[in-house]
């Protein structure tokens, strides 16, 4: 069968499901890979007949309000349990540097914090149970995260389907090539930022270290 038409027997509505539970778990606290499959979702857009990217972003933004939201209310009423436990099973992404680097940047920025976290993986995770946890105003968190759910979704999906849209016309119209060029597209762009967020952390983690040092 040919990929095209592979591609598009997938059941739009199965889509959409898996889009926006991976991202509202994701965004409860648990590291999930909910960029990836954003990324994937707008890329079949390309090639699924049916498949809208409107309601990929609509269903991922969705996924993202909702599950901070939760996150929140779970940080808010069992926080520093929360963290323990996570600390114990997910050390590479919730150890004590972790969490004080993410308790130090939200209380430094705020709503701000909440709004670009969602663009940063780790602080993507973190968001909603660490501004439950220090106790930031909930109307506050959800205007932050809700703007900034809308804006990672949102965008995240409409640049990668009219890249991929600009991939097929420049390679003539042949969308199996314009999928694998929209594909390759969306890896490169991933690695880039898996590698700059890689060493923001790691600066992050230097300043936390000194100032322990300092005091």
């Amino acid at each position: 069968m040919h990929i095209d038409q592979w591609l598009a027997t997938i059941p739009p509505l199965s889509v959409y499901l898996i889009v926006g539970a991976v991202i509202m778990i994701e965004s409860l606290g648990i590291p999930l890979p909910g960029e990836v499959v954003l990324v994937s979702a707008a890329l079949l857009t390309l090639s699924h007949p049916s498949l809208s990217p409107l309601w990929v972003g609509v269903v991922a933004s969705a996924g993202a309000i909702i599950g901070d939201s939760i996150g929140y209310f779970i940080g808010k009423t069992g926080g520093q349990r929360l963290f323990a436990w996570a600390g114990r099973k997910f050390p590479k992404h919730f150890g004590p540097t972790h969490i004080a680097n993410a308790e130090r940047i939200f209380n430094k920025r705020g709503m701000w914090a909440v709004f670009f976290g969602r663009f940063i993986a780790f602080l993507r995770i973190l968001a909603g149970p660490l501004a439950g946890s220090l106790r930031m105003h909930y109307p506050k968190f959800l205007i932050a995260n809700a703007l900034g759910g809308i804006a990672w979704a949102g965008g995240t999906t409409a640049l990668i389907y009219y890249v991929g849209e600009v991939a097929e016309k420049w390679l003539g119209g042949f969308s199996k090539y314009g999928l694998v060029a929209a594909v390759i597209i969306g890896a490169v762009v991933f690695v880039v930022m898996k590698k700059r967020l890689g060493r923001e952390h790691k600066s992050d983690a230097e300043t936390t270290k000194q100032e322990e040092t300092a005091a």
